[in-house]
């Protein structure tokens, strides 16, 4: 009986990971395109206001 919980369990859990798996992909999948669009719409060369530059300026 306790073998079966077990297997029980053991499914479960590879079910579980899979679905998270698939889950993690569809999220990196919209972050490359949202990535993507933003580097087009930025253009290649980058802000020059950007946050680099506003936080390394000069304190005096």
């Amino acid at each position: 009986m306790i073998l079966w919980i077990l297997l029980l369990l053991l499914i479960l859990v590879i079910f579980g990971f899979g679905f998270t798996m698939q889950i993690l992909w569809w999220v990196a999948a919209v972050l490359l395109a949202l990535w993507i669009i933003g580097f087009f719409i930025r253009g290649r060369g980058g802000s020059r206001s950007g946050a680099r530059h506003r936080f390394s300026r000069s304190r005096g």
